[in-house]
């Protein structure tokens, strides 16, 4: 296994993640564990994360200066580069000259880390500090153009620095690094994969549940059918799923989901909360708010179904917890999500909430379907958050202003398969904006809805960047939507990637 500490970085789940994708297992920790701690597990190599802080500072995350003279292979990414250097003699500044995003680095000394890698690379950047000297007996393998010390190591030991971060996705051969450093340089072996995660958390669950009932909140997405799946399987008949339609689903949405977890022999109990959500959020414009509000109905409704001894469980991925609250080492809030309310706080508190996904990034709670053989139709669905349209209408939501939404919705799904782009792409979806423009229509003049079309690569949700969707596509779905769903006479395209936007508007 590898070891993690976790200085805060917004990608330190993605680290192992992408270590995981390797076939072999990485575990996280807080940057405050012990060095005793991670030693008796036996790593065959530690990595640092990247974090927020800055090491200059006073009170900055550190670690236990030890942990580069075991003898085992270390990687400090980022923060955890600029730590490591400090630590040991080097210097760090901040820069006037930042990186974020892409940039070409150049290597500069032959390594095993770069086996296979061209002379020049792109990288994913995201800093403003940066090692100005190095401490003794360390060396330069790679630069960029604002970074003398891209890449380092120890001249005899096998400890490496990188400003960059190979764990994301834009790093062009950050797979082949990582895999590098795992393989060669750490020798671990490929023992890690979904069907042992579903074994081990199948045993787990049922350990974790014993004779109490669970009820198990369940939209029709890939996260909570997969969550409905595994535990059905843990637990049978102890198993309760609810459907709860909160009036911000899609067209057509909790007939669809009823039949399928029928189809997979699963019973689900349907609620019709629609007038309950709605009313509570007339005339809420603030996205934090919205998603406040949907989070703690959605808990109101389960709480009339949970009984005093029963578990709630949730599809909950790293991702939503990573972006709610720091959960393992001192990383910065960036949005509220539904399954982190005040109410489901406590119950965590009460040991009374089941989240055996917490740890896994969509792509692999895909593979874990795969498994329980689930059908494509759900596991290749896009993804649709836990607030459902409302955070898809910027302002007001209103019964006149989600049902100009569906119907543009089901265009775009609709026009997205057509062109066989549906399950290639990671999300593509329609938001309508607080604004009113001027069209012509025949000889009339009108003044109606402008709408965004929002589609994006990703493998993870963690970055993702825009599509360039053909104008042929972009052309039809346009025309129909104007054509079709009167009241909207404008449509635009969002060619922006997160960072540093999100995924969703709200």
């Amino acid at each position: 296994m590898l070891a993690i500490l976790d200085f805060g970085s917004q990608y330190s789940q993605l680290i192992a993640r992408k270590i995981r994708a390797l076939s072999t297992y990485a575990q996280i920790f807080p940057c405050s564990a012990s060095l005793t701690k991670i030693l008796s597990l036996k790593p065959e190599g530690i990595i640092l994360s990247g974090g927020p802080a800055n090491v200059y500072l006073k009170n900055a995350p550190t670690v236990d200066s030890r942990v580069f003279a075991q003898g085992i292979p270390v990687l400090g990414i980022c923060y955890g580069m600029q730590l490591m250097a400090a630590l040991q003699g080097g210097e760090v500044r901040h820069s006037n000259e930042r990186e974020y995003g892409m940039t070409q680095i150049a290597i500069r000394r032959e390594d095993p880390l770069f086996r296979g890698l061209p002379k020049r690379t792109v990288v994913w950047m995201s800093h403003q500090d940066r090692v100005t000297a190095l401490p003794k007996d360390y060396v330069t393998l790679a630069s960029s153009a604002n970074c003398p010390h891209a890449v380092v190591r120890h001249k005899r030991a096998p400890v490496y620095g990188m400003q960059f971060h190979p764990e994301v996705h834009h790093t062009e051969h950050g797979e082949r690094i990582l895999r590098n450093f795992v393989r060669t340089i750490c020798r671990a072996r490929p023992t890690w994969n979904m069907e042992a995660f579903v074994d081990r958390t199948v045993e787990e669950l049922r350990e974790q549940i014993g004779k109490r009932r669970v009820l198990c909140a369940v939209s029709g997405g890939v996260d909570s059918t997969v969550l409905a799946k595994l535990l059905h399987r843990a637990i049978g008949s102890k198993l309760r799923a609810v459907f709860v339609d909160n009036g911000l689903l899609r067209e057509n949405e909790a007939e669809t989901v009823t039949k399928r977890f029928k189809r997979m022999k699963i019973r689900v109990k349907a609620i019709d909360a629609r007038q309950q959500f709605l009313d509570k959020l007339r005339r809420v414009v603030h996205p934090e708010k919205k998603r406040r509000i949907i989070g703690r109905e959605f808990i109101n409704v389960f709480l009339r179904e949970l009984g005093p001894d029963d578990l709630l469980a949730q599809g909950t991925l790293y991702p939503d917890v990573i972006e709610t609250v720091p959960t393992r080492g001192p990383s910065a809030k960036i949005k509220t999500h539904h399954n982190r309310v005040r109410e489901v706080l406590q119950l965590i508190r009460e040991n009374r909430v089941v989240e055996p996904l917490r740890e896994l990034f969509k792509d692999e709670v895909r593979k874990v379907g795969k498994e329980l053989e689930i059908p494509d139709e759900i596991l290749l669905r896009q993804p649709f958050p836990g607030p459902g349209l409302a955070i898809r209408i910027i302002g007001a939501v209103t019964p006149e202003r989600l049902a100009l939404l569906r119907r543009a919705d089901v265009i775009v799904v609709e026009e997205m398969k057509r062109a066989g782009l549906y399950k290639r792409i990671w999300q593509s979806f329609a938001v309508l904006l607080p604004i009113r423009s001027v069209g012509v229509m025949g000889d009339e003049r009108t003044y109606d809805h402008a709408l965004a079309l929002r589609a994006v690569e990703s493998v993870d949700g963690m970055t993702a960047d825009w599509v360039r969707l053909p104008y042929r596509v972009l052309e039809r779905i346009s025309n129909r939507i104007i054509n079709e769903v009167k009241g909207i006479n404008r449509v635009v395209y969002d060619v922006s990637s997160k960072p540093p936007s999100t995924i969703e508007w709200e």
